[in-house]
């Protein structure tokens, strides 16, 4: 193989020859292991390629170094030019090694590093699941979608919360073709992390902001999950408008299904229920729901109903370190805290005198129909029994003297 010569200076030649002058008018710079370079491809095999470097010679890229640099792009092509990093400067077969892998790679982050700064949204596909997210690659480069920040189309609505279920439901994504926006590139680390929720957002944005806080919108509960229920639904039409094909959705926190006191969601709600909701915030792409705002809040005729002393039956709900919810009737709660219960039955725990499920004599403290509080403190069933006889003693003895006032009258 012949090569040029290799030589950064020209060298001061007395007498030069025609061979001389022609040399140092083409002076070739000596690259350096590890430097990328330029060549065009001149002959293909199966496990290398032949690549012409011009003055420098014939480079040469084997095997690996080969396929790995040219990822999902293809196969190299006679007549093809490309760039890469110089290993060796001559191997055994007297050529100039190369690598396509290694220059790829740079390549590959630089551009990977331009998106991110641009905010380009990227198309790639899944390549593997697990229970964290899908594993995607951009530029040959390996990367994460975390679960978090999948579109809701792709987002995995499991109602248990089953870390199994999820990651069947990720697998059935491998091979799925994704939109992404980079969030995190890091070369040296070799980190990279990217959205599919972030490149829809400004898609999204622009018709969430055609919507309006109060507004009442009507979809179907697309999943159930421990904090509330997402529900799609389409933009409100405006009047004489088609309405839009394009799905929204928000989410109906656990505190905004229904005024009860709710433990779990799935106890009230399921997905497929065709649901009413009023839009009661928007905070960048995020919708907030609430189907309890559409109901009547029976808070507001509480005092109609109860008053603080009175002795009233009510069914424990719930006990927990602080003290029993207690329901009154199917909307209304009060707290007996754990520090009234004391009062009454000094050293006993809660659990030792009542059990959920069951109605109890309660006197109420205190009544905050804002706020939805009501305070308890529980009686005795004998001492209910004889503030029960007390009152209706007291209203007999009333009712007596006011006849006895309306005969003196007559």
């Amino acid at each position: 193989m012949i090569k040029a010569p290799l030589t950064k200076e020209k060298e001061v030649i007395a007498n030069p020859t025609p061979m001389d002058e022609l040399l140092a008018k083409h002076v070739v710079e000596v690259p350096e292991v590890g430097d990328v370079i330029h060549g065009t491809v001149i002959h293909v095999a199966s496990s290398s390629a032949l690549i012409d470097l011009g003055p420098l010679g014939t480079g040469i890229v084997l095997g690996k170094e080969m396929r790995d640099g040219l990822g999902p792009e293809g196969k190299l092509k006679v007549g093809t030019a490309i760039t890469a990093t110089l290993m060796d400067y001559e191997n055994e077969d007297g050529y100039i090694e190369l690598s396509i892998r290694e220059a790829s790679y740079e390549k590959s982050w630089d551009d990977i590093e331009h998106k991110l700064t641009n905010r380009e949204v990227v198309t790639t596909k899944v390549v593997e699941a697990n229970k964290g997210g899908l594993m995607i690659e951009v530029n040959g480069i390996m990367g994460f979608l975390p679960v978090s920040q999948l579109s809701s189309e792709h987002y995995p609505r499991v109602e248990d919360g089953d870390k199994n279920k999820i990651l069947d439901l990720l697998k059935k994504l491998i091979g799925a073709e994704v939109h992404v926006r980079i969030l995190d590139a890091d070369r040296e680390n070799e980190k990279l992390i990217v959205s599919e929720k972030a490149a829809q957002s400004e898609k999204e944005r622009e018709i969430i902001n055609l919507l309006r806080v109060g507004e009442v919108v009507e979809g179907v509960v697309s999943g159930v999950v421990d904090f509330g229920a997402f529900v799609k639904f389409a933009q409100p039409a405006k009047e004489g408008e088609k309405k839009p094909a394009e799905k929204l959705e928000g989410l109906v926190h656990i505190s905004e299904l229904a005024w009860q006191l709710i433990d779990d969601p799935r106890e009230v709600i399921k997905t497929g229920d065709r649901v009413e909701a009023k839009i009661i915030g928007i905070e960048d792409t995020r919708i907030s729901l609430s189907m309890k705002a559409l109901k009547e809040d029976p808070w507001n005729t509480v005092l109609e109903k109860y008053k603080v002393n009175d002795i009233v039956p009510g069914k424990v709900d719930k006990i927990n370190h602080f003290g029993a919810f207690v329901y009154l009737n199917k909307d209304i709660h009060g707290l007996a805290h754990v520090s009234e219960f004391q009062e009454v039955y000094p050293g006993k725990k809660i659990e030792e005198i009542f059990k959920e499920g069951e109605t109890y004599s309660w006197k109420i403290l205190s009544i905050e129909p804002k706020s939805h509080r009501m305070g308890l403190l529980p009686i005795k069933e004998g001492a209910a029994k004889e503030v029960k006889e007390k009152k209706a003693a007291k209203e007999e003895a009333k009712e007596e003297e006011t006849n006895e006032a309306k005969e003196d009258k007559a």
